[in-house]
């Protein structure tokens, strides 16, 4: 076994545990910082799988950026005189998330990527991985980017609208 292979059970084993803490977590400020941790774990599998851009866009786009919206949103829209409730849909969170982990688990046995090899990543025209990945952002997929965007902004106004309202008594 070797040390890159030791780091990615690693990393993914605190991938897991940590996103569940995220979903088992009463406290939300609590499972959003169990956010950043699974979050920053997933950039590290992908400095183990040799794909640094995607983990530095994982850091900075989804470990800082979206991060920091939701906690942002958690702040501004939290309200202590409300008692925190035990929500009755536990159970069938849990059972939806039993249900998405076995989905991925049969999607994963039953695909074939062990036999992927690096000319698939690469795109066709001879063109490195990077500039695949580079045309394929700024091309086909900048339009979903803008309004992933466009939805977090407006989340976010809609979380400082509600604080200020409720600061107003309206």
């Amino acid at each position: 076994m070797t040390a890159q292979l030791v780091v990615f059970y690693l990393l993914a084993g605190v991938t897991v545990l940590s996103s569940l803490g995220v979903v088992l977590s009463r406290n939300v400020v609590h499972a959003a910082f169990m956010l950043l941790l699974v979050l920053l774990s997933v950039a590290g599998i992908f400095l183990v799988a040799v794909a640094e851009f995607l983990a530095l866009a994982q850091i900075l786009i989804y470990g800082g950026a979206v991060t920091v919206v939701v906690l942002f949103a958690i702040m501004l829209t939290r309200n202590d005189d409300q008692p925190r409730a035990d929500h009755s849909q536990r159970p069938l969170a849990l059972l939806a998330a039993a249900g998405t982990f076995g989905l991925l688990v049969v999607a994963f046995v039953a695909s074939d990527i062990a036999t992927l090899d690096e000319t698939t990543d690469a795109g066709s025209g001879g063109e490195s991985a990077f500039e695949a990945l580079g045309t394929g952002l700024f091309t086909d997929w900048a339009i979903p980017f803008e309004l992933a965007s466009l939805v977090l902004l407006v989340a976010l106004i809609g979380a400082i609208m509600l604080a200020r309202s409720a600061e107003d008594g309206e």
